[in-house]
Formats: structure tokens, C-alpha cells, sequence
């Protein structure tokens, strides 16, 4: 088949061509002129009025058309986008679903419009398809659209001209502080952070009060942002700045606080971020930046958010490190600290300008009155027209009988309204009404009605008229509406405003060896300390090398019985009643804050969290690893004593000191400050025995030590302690019956001076110290050492000594309570 010719264009038209020639330049100055103003005007700014950009005020708009008060069931939002797109904003679904959303986000708004049901997103992640998600008005958003029906604002004609919307909404509160703004226009942007509702209105009422009250005054009201999450603002002169000029800048500050997130570890715990900040984008740069180790301390970063407690980073610290300057990094390399800019730019009369928060609040101010002074004009119109028609009635219902006869003798509607208007003197609206009229309103108690209801229009329209003949008057009510908003709406302050980073409170550990503004040492430093082991089996380290007061009472309970100096980052020993020595790294160890007075180990951590020791064997005391000094000195159960060779190996974690022979057990160890102490031995059938340490040759690790004291047949030691002689020291011994249960018998307690025992040889029986009373047959309990000596029960609550006996052999006193440790 043959395919036929297609006809050339030129045989299609016969077009005459009209060529109009237009300079570039102009033209595309004109196209862009209108393409900003565009979106200046109608899309990227808010209004000062009402503090909303088009998109949002229609949305609002139309929710409140489609009656989705907050009375009423929520609708999915993919119907109100619709309603929305279709008669007032032709801009695409997704423009109008995503301002719908921020409206409904309470970490994005102070003060959230739309009460959203369903998925609407949170900092990290975006909301759901619009088909999934529900919503309705606000209460706060009723707020916004009341009064639209009294002719408060003035409408203008939708995008084609098919309907009317309202070109401002008759906001009751300054939105556009409350809840803030952000859009970039063409050449210009906006970005104003939200405040707290009661604040803003507070300033209001006092610019109403006082209109000339300049910057400080209002500031007394707001003094800075309050951002819907909380968090800190950190420098307050940017703020002032903007209130100022309408630009500025502040810093904004995660909440955080350091805690022991283990017993032997510190971590951060972040509750509030900054404003707009996720913790995912927070977990990503930390973890980026550990990895490039240009950030260091952080083991690991948990996020432990849940609907019951919030916000919950915890961010683990490593061993060594100091929170405080961890802290201070993450501040200065993540988005714990986040820099906002302020640009008050919104539209005033049309025209965008940048604005202070005098100007933003007189706008609105005069925006208010004016929607107030509108809605009196409509009331009273209203009122009055009303009045104009009670007054037709009553006119009427007094000649009923008249009016019955002339309308039933007219020939048609138009006749017998010219007649009622001729003989009653009404005016054709009075006359329209009574023609209207229902045959059940013309009773003896309508009449009683309507008088009543002439009488209060009569009242409402004096009342309202007096409002519009007074400035002040409609000011004072301008003041008192604002005042029930905030009453109604308002919520306290979640925002804590700081003039200074507060770095000036960080602990002195974290500042040490820092000038004024420096930044804090990461690492802790290896500074001379102590650490403390309670009798409750607390460990803990001092911040200080200082020597420790041994006077007085403590403030809370426990008592130390082993104490050693080290170094912040040095090591000791845990000696064991095994014969070992197990190493314990000091930075591990939770630190004392200083106290005056005998140090108190409720803040140390228990023995468990640092060493896991079998059942059957007991830490008894801490010992220095530095390998100078005397050494350690050890006792047994069957009457050993050794002093320890201090060579120490360095790459074991626990060794062993003393070559225990079957059946024994350490007793006691002690660190010993001199070759010149005295070593003392207590045993259970009450003897004591106290030599001179130099008696006692030095023996390597695996020495089995040599005799300390002879003891008794069946008889033990029970105590086993090192003493200054020339030192005040004393002696406690406890008494009891041997098949007592521990703790269940309080015994008797005495204490005596160390100088009423004289020294014997190394070996020997030594002298009795405690005299048994009846049913009293054994020691439970001996220590000696420097005065005044306190004692503990098993619990660590402090328990009351007698006052020194002067007689070593002497009888003790009952005890308060069971004694289970002396130190």
C-alpha cells in the first residue's frame, strides 16, 4: 500500500508572522521583580499581624470551615490538604501536608495549632503519607480563627476568585513570637525563635499600660527565648541584640549532667538538646568523630529515649578522663551546642521589615485593638439591628388584633406591608418581620419576653458603644482577653537562660594547671590522693594528698580500716586473707569530694564492682605497689607474722605475698610507714603481744614468714595491726561466748591505753588484756592503733565506745550495739 505525502507546514497556516522585539534586560528584571515579590508576599514570610505565612493560614482556615474543632473526631489530613489545595492554596499537596505537620510538632512549635493523631514525625525521621495521619484544630488554634465571622478581619478573593478567604486571621495572642518563624524568601530570610506564651503577653499588657516602656522594661517580661524541648541559651547579649535590632545571634546548649552510670564509671546523661537537634545526629558525629579520634574519652554512647522519662543520652566516659573537659568537647565538636541566628523579618502592611520586640509587639498590639474595635462595631451593629425588630414587635403585638384585621384584609403580601408600615409607622424591615411572624409567638408571655430582651439589647448597646468611645476602655479589654489566653494556654518557662558557658563551676580536678578561659585537662592528672577501704567493704579515692583528720565523728557512718597513699593514675593492692595481693587501678575508683572532718565512704563503690574474690576469701587491706618503704606486714590466723620484700612483678594482676600452710588464713596486714613501728598481735583467749618491726627480717614473695606470737591451745588471732610508739595509741578488744552467732550478741567492749602493755620478744605469749566476764569466753575482736579509735556495726552504722580503762586486764563494758569493725 502506498503511504501518502504528509502536507508541508507551510500548507497547514497561512499565518502573518509578528515579531515584537523587547530589551532582555528589562524583561527579565520584570519577571524577576514579580517572581520575589511572589514569594515574598505569599509564600516565604509571615505576617506581623497573625504571625503566619499564607500556606498556614489557610490551612487553618479551612480546617475551621470544615468545623475540626477540638471537640470534634479527628479526619485524616490527606481530606484537609484537599479541601485546602482546592479552594485556597493551588501550591501542591505537599507544601500545604508539611506546614500542616510543623504545626502539629511540639518540638517545633511552643505552642502546636493542630493536634495531629498518628505519625507526624519526630527530629530525626519525617511524618507518614498524609493518608495515614489524622488531625484536628488545636485549642491554641481556636485562638487564631475566632471572631472571623464578626467581620474582624477583612476578606479577600481565593486564587480564583470563586470564594473569599481571609487575608489575616484574627490571631488573640502574638503567635508569631510564641511559636517563631523560619523561610527564605528571594534575597531576604526569616528564622525567629520561638517564646513563652505567658512571658509575651505579659510584655504586651505593659506596652498597652505604658506605651513609651522601652527595651529594659519589656525585657523584665521576656528576657530571652523558650524553646519548645527546653535546654539552655548561653549568652544572653545576641538576645538582647536581636530585641534589640531585629538581628542576633545566641548559642543553645544541651542539658546534661554528670553521673556514675556504673560504680566505677562516670558517663554524661543528656536530657534536652538543642533546638531542632535529633539524638541520631548527635550518636552519628560522635561516633564519626571518635573514630577520627579527634574526639577522646568516649567509650560509648546510649540512647535510652522512651515515652516514659524523655530525652535519654548517655554518653560513657572512659576510665581516666575527665567528664567536665569531655564535656566541654563535645560542646565545641557536635551539636550538643548549636549556634541560632535571629532575622526578624516579617510583613508589615505589606512590606517586609526587619523588626525589634518593641515593633513586633506594637504591631500586634494595634493589630488586636483594632480586630477588637472591628468586633465591637459588628456586636453592637447586630444589637441593634435586633433592638430595631423587638421594638417592631412589640409595637405590634399591642394592636394585634389591628394588625390581624388590616393583613387579612390586604389583597396581597406587598399591600399589607405598605399598610403596616402607614398605620404603625414601621419601617419595611419591622414590617417584613411581623409579616414573618409565627401565630405562637403572639402571647401574654411573648410580650414578657420581648420587653426583657429590649431591655438587656438596650444595655449591651450602651456597654459596647461605651467601648468604642473610649480608647482606653477597648485597651483595657485588649489587656484583660490577652490575660485569660495566658491564664488559659500558658505553661512555665522550659528554657534555662545563662549569661556564661558556667564553665567557672567546673571542679578544680578538671581545671587544673588552666588560666582564666583556658580549656579544662581531658585527662585526669596524676595527682597525690589516698584511698580508702571502709569496713563495709567501700572503696573510694580523695582529691587530695592532704593528711586525713581522724578526729571527731564522722557525718554519716562506716569507718576506715586501710588507707594508702597513691596517685590519681598510679596503682595498689588489695591484700586478701588468701596471702594475695590483687592489683586495683586508683583512677577506677569513685572520688570524695572534701569534707571536713574524718572522711566519710558513702559515695565509694563496693569491693565487688572492682574484684571477684571466691566465698571464702575476704579483702583485709590496701597496700602500696610503688616498691619503696619498709613493705608490708602480714599476720596469720596461727600466729605468723612476715614482712613483705616489696618487689612487686608489674605485669600480674594478683600474686601472692606469704606461703600459707594448710588451715591458716591472714588476719590483718598492714602498709608500714617505718622499720621503727611495732607490730601487734590480739588473740582470742586475750593476749597481747607488741614487738618492734625491725625484729622481723624481710622475706621475698614466696617466704612463709616466721613465728609472731605463741599461742594458747585452741586459741587464735583475732587482730593483727601496726602502731606509731610515738604515737597516743589504745587498744580495743571485744569480748564474747565462743558459739555465739555473729552479730547476735552485743558482748562487752573495753578500751585501753597502748602504753599499759609492755613490749616482749617476737615469739613469745605477751600479756593478758581483757579480763571475761561471765558467760564471756572468748575475744571476738582486737585493734590497735592511734586515738580515738571508732567503731562500726556490720552495717556501718556507727556505734558508741567507752570512755579508755586504765587497767590492761580489766573487764570490759556491755556495747551498744554488736562491734563488727574498728578503724
Amino acid at each position: 500500500m502506498a503511504r501518502r505525502k504528509p502536507p508541508q507546514s507551510e500548507d497547514l497556516f497561512d499565518v502573518e508572522e509578528k515579531i515584537v522585539e523587547v530589551d532582555v534586560q528589562e524583561e527579565m528584571e520584570g519577571a524577576f521583580l514579580e517572581y520575589a515579590y511572589s514569594v515574598i508576599y505569599s509564600r516565604a514570610l509571615p505576617d506581623a499581624r497573625d504571625g503566619l505565612k499564607p500556606v498556614q493560614r489557610r490551612i487553618l482556615f479551612g480546617m475551621d470551615e470544615l468545623g475540626l474543632r477540638p471537640d470534634r473526631a479527628h479526619v485524616k489530613c490527606s481530606r484537609v490538604v484537599g479541601e485546602v489545595m482546592g479552594k485556597y492554596h493551588p501550591h501542591g499537596d505537599t507544601a500545604i501536608y508539611d506546614a500542616m505537620v510543623r504545626m502539629a510538632q511540639p518540638f517545633t512549635m511552643r505552642l502546636p495549632l493542630v493536634d495531629g493523631h498518628g505519625n507526624f514525625g519526630s527530629l530525626d525521621d519525617g511524618p507518614a503519607a498524609s493518608r495515614y495521619t489524622e488531625a484536628r484544630m488545636a485549642p491554641a488554634a481556636l485562638l487564631m480563627t475566632t471572631s472571623l465571622d464578626e467581620d474582624t478581619v477583612d476578606f479577600v478573593p481565593n486564587y480564583d476568585d470563586q470564594l473569599m478567604q481571609p487575608g489575616v486571621l484574627p490571631a488573640a495572642f502574638p503567635n508569631l513570637l510564641v511559636n517563631g518563624a523560619s523561610g527564605i524568601a528571594v534575597g531576604m530570610a526569616t528564622n525567629m525563635a520561638p517564646h513563652n506564651l505567658v512571658e509575651v503577653i505579659g510584655a504586651a499588657r505593659h506596652l498597652i499600660a505604658a506605651p513609651e516602656a522601652d527595651l529594659d522594661a519589656l525585657m523584665r517580661f521576656v528576657p530571652g527565648p523558650d524553646l519548645p524541648l527546653g535546654g539552655r541559651i548561653v549568652g544572653l547579649d545576641g538576645v538582647r541584640e536581636a530585641y534589640e535590632t531585629g538581628r542576633g545571634s545566641f548559642r543553645t546548649r544541651a542539658t546534661a549532667r554528670i553521673e556514675n552510670v556504673t560504680p566505677r564509671r562516670k558517663g554524661i546523661v543528656v536530657t534536652d538538646l538543642p533546638y531542632l537537634v535529633g539524638p541520631e545526629k548527635v550518636i552519628e558525629k560522635v561516633k564519626t568523630l571518635v573514630q577520627a579520634k579527634k574526639l577522646q574519652g568516649i567509650s560509648d554512647i546510649i540512647d535510652l529515649t522512651d515515652r516514659t522519662k524523655g530525652l535519654h543520652l548517655v554518653i560513657e566516659v572512659k576510665t581516666g578522663f575527665n567528664p567536665e573537659a569531655v564535656l566541654e568537647q563535645l560542646y565545641k565538636l557536635t551539636p550538643l551546642e548549636e549556634s541560632f541566628s535571629i532575622n526578624n523579618v516579617a510583613l508589615v502592611e505589606g512590606q517586609p521589615r526587619t523588626l525589634g520586640l518593641k515593633e513586633l509587639l506594637q504591631v500586634f498590639v494595634d493589630f488586636r485593638t483594632e480586630v477588637v474595635r472591628r468586633r465591637t462595631e459588628h456586636r453592637l451593629g447586630r444589637r441593634k439591628d435586633r433592638l430595631h425588630l423587638v421594638e417592631g414587635m412589640l409595637v405590634a403585638i399591642l394592636d394585634i388584633d389591628e394588625v390581624i384585621q388590616l393583613i387579612r384584609s390586604s389583597e396581597d403580601t406587598k399591600t399589607a406591608r405598605q399598610r403596616l408600615i402607614q398605620v404603625f409607622d414601621l419601617s419595611e424591615v419591622q414590617a417584613d418581620y411581623i409579616l414573618e411572624l409565627q401565630l405562637r409567638r403572639l402571647t401574654k408571655f411573648s410580650r414578657i419576653e420581648l420587653e426583657s430582651e429590649r431591655d438587656e439589647l438596650q444595655r449591651a448597646i450602651e456597654s459596647l458603644q461605651a467601648l468604642l468611645d473610649d480608647p482606653q476602655l477597648l485597651l483595657r479589654l485588649v489587656s484583660d482577653e490577652l490575660a485569660e489566653v495566658a491564664r488559659e494556654h500558658g505553661t512555665p518557662r522550659r528554657t534555662v537562660l545563662l549569661e556564661s558557658d558556667g564553665a567557672s563551676g567546673m571542679s578544680s580536678a578538671a581545671t587544673a594547671g588552666t588560666g582564666p578561659g583556658a580549656a579544662p585537662v581531658l585527662e585526669v592528672p596524676d595527682d597525690p590522693c589516698w584511698v580508702l577501704l571502709s569496713s563495709t567493704g567501700l572503696l573510694a579515692r580523695t582529691g587530695t594528698d592532704e593528711p586525713l583528720e581522724a578526729g571527731g565523728r564522722r557525718a554519716k557512718h562506716d569507718v576506715v580500716v586501710s588507707r594508702v597513699r597513691a596517685t590519681t593514675r598510679g596503682q595498689v593492692g588489695l591484700v586478701t586473707s588468701a596471702g594475695r595481693v590483687v592489683r586495683l587501678s586508683v583512677v577506677e575508683l569513685p572520688s570524695l569530694p572534701p569534707t571536713a572532718g574524718a572522711p566519710s565512704l558513702s559515695g565509694g563503690a563496693p569491693l565487688s564492682v572492682f574484684v571477684d574474690l571466691p566465698p571464702d576469701e575476704t579483702v583485709l587491706a590496701l597496700c602500696s605497689l610503688s616498691g619503696e618503704g619498709p613493705g608490708l606486714a602480714l599476720g596469720t590466723r596461727h600466729g605468723v607474722v612476715k614482712r613483705v620484700n616489696p618487689d612487686y612483678p608489674g605485669n600480674r594482676d594478683s600474686f601472692e605475698v606469704i606461703a600459707l600452710k594448710d588451715g591458716d588464713s591472714v588476719v590483718g596486714a598492714v602498709e608500714l610507714g617505718s622499720a621503727e613501728e611495732s607490730l601487734v598481735f590480739i588473740t582470742s583467749d586475750a593476749q597481747l603481744l607488741h614487738f618492734s618491726a625491725s625484729l622481723v627480717r624481710p622475706q621475698g614473695r614466696s617466704g612463709g614468714g616466721m613465728t609472731g606470737i605463741r599461742l594458747g591451745a585452741g586459741a587464735r588471732v583475732v587482730g593483727f595491726q601496726a602502731f606509731d610508739p610515738a604515737a597516743e595509741n589504745v587498744v580495743v578488744t571485744v569480748a564474747g561466748p565462743a558459739g555465739a552467732l555473729p552479730g547476735t550478741g552485743t558482748g562487752s567492749v573495753k578500751v585501753t591505753d597502748m602504753w599499759a602493755y609492755p613490749a616482749k620478744g617476737r615469739a613469745t605469749g605477751g600479756v593478758r588484756c581483757h579480763r571475761f566476764l561471765r558467760g564471756e569466753d572468748t575475744l571476738t575482736l582486737g585493734w590497735a592503733g592511734a586515738a580515738p579509735p571508732l567503731a562500726a556495726s556490720a552495717n556501718g552504722v556507727a556505734v558508741d565506745l567507752p570512755e579508755t580503762n586504765d587497767k590492761r586486764d580489766g573487764s570490759g563494758v556491755p556495747a551498744a550495739a554488736p562491734i563488727a569493725a574498728v578503724g
